[in-house]
């Protein structure tokens, strides 16, 4: 589809009052997209969480699984998980807080 009869129609959709704004018919329209084609939220939350956009329980939320089913999608795909270390200071308060 030709991109100028894109906007028009979402600039015609938004004037006929179906819309307030662009971004609510985007808003719309993503939404819709991810319920017709479901497996696209799968590959959404795989590409948010490796760069780091979400964490690994977000990514398997978004797409539907479990955590255990989202870390075996990485697994399928050579995708390492990322794991973080806490910082020293997070390590120092968590042992003061059992040594008191």
């Amino acid at each position: 589809m030709d991109v100028d009869v894109i906007n028009e129609g979402i600039n015609s959709l938004i004037r006929a009052g179906y819309y307030e704004s662009r971004d609510e018919l985007l808003d719309d329209a993503f939404r819709t997209m991810l319920e017709v084609r479901p497996t696209l939220k799968t590959e959404m939350a795989v590409e948010l969480y490796k760069t780091e956009k979400i964490s690994l329980s977000r990514a398997a939320e978004i797409s539907g699984t479990s955590t255990e089913g989202f870390k075996n999608i990485l697994e399928q795909r050579g995708i390492k998980r990322i794991v973080k270390a806490p910082s020293n200071d997070k390590i120092k308060k968590g042992v003061d807080l059992i040594i008191g």
